[in-house]
């Protein structure tokens, strides 16, 4: 069994050159790899190409390297709680491809999968479909899309072993998994490291064939996107 233990985040993060296309797992706030983003603000990689379900909130996630003007290019499907996000776009300074959420889910899982392209129904007769194939299957209309890849993967996990083995915890399960599966190298920080063998085969989401840098997190801050509450009876 190969150990894939890295010391920390910087260690982890170390080789992300300026330019890089980055894939940052989770849905909103909820499973995002926040020591890795911290590490890179430290760093200030500039120019990057990021591809997540969104861009964070102001000082918080994927937010704290548009302060930074650390990102180039958002690929994205939801970005309505970041105002830096939406300073930079409407100045020109960001580029943004906006994607239905299912298609950048399938673009994504399609990567890791090996398949460059695939027709969805979703986006026909909108902007989306500029510029794209358009294919009519059993009477119906459909894009073709791309599949999306990275340098890196950058990827947060519940648990994980020293070789890589991942699991994840509820809605971090949601983009994490396949992102994993689509990079170049993935870096996965988890909230426990356990021994190669502890966990349970039958549990695991993603087999450590696809993790190439694995460290154990620290200080996660969890952050509630938005915050609801029932009145009392």
């Amino acid at each position: 069994m190969i150990n894939k233990v890295v010391e920390n985040a910087e260690a982890a993060i170390a080789d992300i050159f300026d330019g890089a296309t980055l894939m940052l797992g989770g849905f909103g706030l909820c499973g995002i790899p926040e020591n890795c983003i911290a590490a890179l603000v430290r760093k200030g990689v500039k120019n990057l190409t990021c591809i997540s379900n969104n861009a964070g909130v102001d000082d918080f996630g994927i937010g704290l390297m548009l302060q930074q003007r650390q990102v180039k290019k958002m690929i994205s499907s939801y970005v309505g709680e970041n105002k830096e996000f939406e300073r930079q776009l409407l100045s020109g300074e960001l580029e943004v491809d906006l994607i239905p959420q299912g298609t950048l889910a399938e673009r994504i899982r399609a990567g890791g999968a090996g398949i460059p392209a695939f027709f969805t129904p979703a986006g026909v007769g909108t902007d989306v479909a500029q510029g794209k194939e358009v294919r009519e299957f059993y009477g119906k209309t459909y894009l073709m899309e791309k599949w999306l890849r990275a340098d890196f993967a950058l990827v947060k996990a519940w648990k994980g072993d020293t070789s890589g083995n991942l699991i994840f915890q509820g809605t971090a399960r949601n983009f994490n998994p396949m992102m994993a599966t689509a990079g170049r190298i993935t870096i996965a920080e988890v909230e426990e490291l356990v021994p190669a063998g502890a966990l349970d085969p039958n549990f695991v989401h993603t087999p450590g064939i696809f993790v190439q840098r694995i460290f154990e997190g620290k200080n996660y801050e969890k952050r509630i996107e938005q915050r609801t509450i029932r009145q009392e009876a």
